[in-house]
């Protein structure tokens, strides 16, 4: 007699059993959602016919703000309907020229995603990580973990602008600094990404900066070289080189993977005759701190004037007319 295979393959099962979980909580939500609005609608009525009374006034002032601030974030979950949504984002963020001004721009980057995640409850790994010249950062990359970490982060994908007195220019001039962000879902084993080993050239050394394993004791970090490609990936959070290489490679074949999923794009937005600017050196989002202050997303418009907000990880209106704005794209 044959025995069922079905739940043989412990990773697909908890696959099922982790999409199940993601149902049940959306559906959960959206009934406490339900609930909680209909006990608006009965503090109004109550309201509208003791207008006088202030215990009423002040429950009402309480509850919907509180009620609307979670029926935002059950709306930005329901825009996230790619396949990858749901995946971890390896995020990477590589200063352009300028060097003081340009790292010190990306050290401020980091801490805005790093803030981010952190209000949303998401892990952060330093994947690899170079220090600047004199301030800031050369490049970093993040593994940030969590339900829906990519399918947000992908509105970050571009180029970053930032206009500010710089704190490094003793004559106190304005200065306007460039930061490159990539995003790309972490890949499960259910996507074919082929590494041929001939087409990977390996590099050793040693771990320093943020995130650095065994600091200047081992050749534990890993530096790999797709060389049909010229892709770089680096891995040296982990602890060992075996690890950093199975890390690097997941990076590669993601990085690979976004490759073809962009050319793709290309190709149909040539077939269907759009002008289509899908590169990652795009500009999509200018951080203005002199002579005014406004943070502003170039392909939805949004705008705000509180830039330490954003500064400060206050990114879920940016991610959240960016998913609308490409709905309707």
């Amino acid at each position: 007699m044959l025995e069922p295979t079905f739940w043989d393959n412990q990773e697909e099962a908890q696959k099922i059993i982790n999409e199940n979980n993601q149902l049940k909580a959306q559906f959960d939500t959206f009934h406490e959602l339900e609930d909680a609005v209909e006990e608006l609608d009965v503090l109004l009525e109550m309201l509208k016919e003791e207008p006088e009374e202030p215990g009423l006034l002040a429950e009402l002032a309480q509850a919907f703000p509180e009620v609307e601030e979670k029926l935002e974030k059950y709306h930005l979950q329901m825009l996230l309907s790619g396949p990858y949504d749901k995946n971890n984002a390896i995020l990477e963020i590589h200063p352009g020229a300028g060097g003081t001004e340009s790292q010190d721009w990306g050290s401020m980057l980091l801490r805005m995603y790093t803030r981010w995640a952190d209000q949303h409850d998401f892990k952060v790994e330093v994947l690899d990580y170079q220090d600047g010249d004199e301030a800031g950062i050369k490049s970093v990359t993040l593994m940030i973990s969590g339900l829906n970490a990519f399918g947000y982060l992908q509105s970050e994908r571009g180029v970053h602008r930032l206009v500010r007195i710089s704190p490094f220019d003793s004559a106190g001039r304005r200065h306007t600094s460039f930061a490159s962000v990539n995003v790309m879902p972490e890949l499960d084993d259910s996507v074919e990404v082929e590494l041929r080993p001939e087409d990977i050239k390996m590099e050793v050394f040693r771990a320093s900066g943020a995130g650095g394993q065994h600091i200047n004791k081992t050749s534990s970090a890993v530096r790999l070289i797709h060389i049909p490609t010229g892709i770089v990936v680096s891995s040296q959070a982990q602890r060992s080189q075996f690890q950093n290489r199975a890390t690097a490679e997941s990076m590669l074949k993601a990085k690979l993977y976004q490759m073809e999923m962009e050319a793709k794009e290309k190709e149909k937005a040539q077939i269907q005759g759009e002008q289509m600017d899908i590169g990652w050196g795009s500009q999509i989002r200018s951080y203005v701190f002199h002579p005014y202050t406004m943070v502003k997303d170039h392909r939805t418009n949004y705008e705000t004037g509180n830039g330490q907000a954003v500064m400060d990880g206050d990114l879920d209106p940016f991610i959240n007319s960016y998913l609308q704005w490409k709905i309707n794209s």
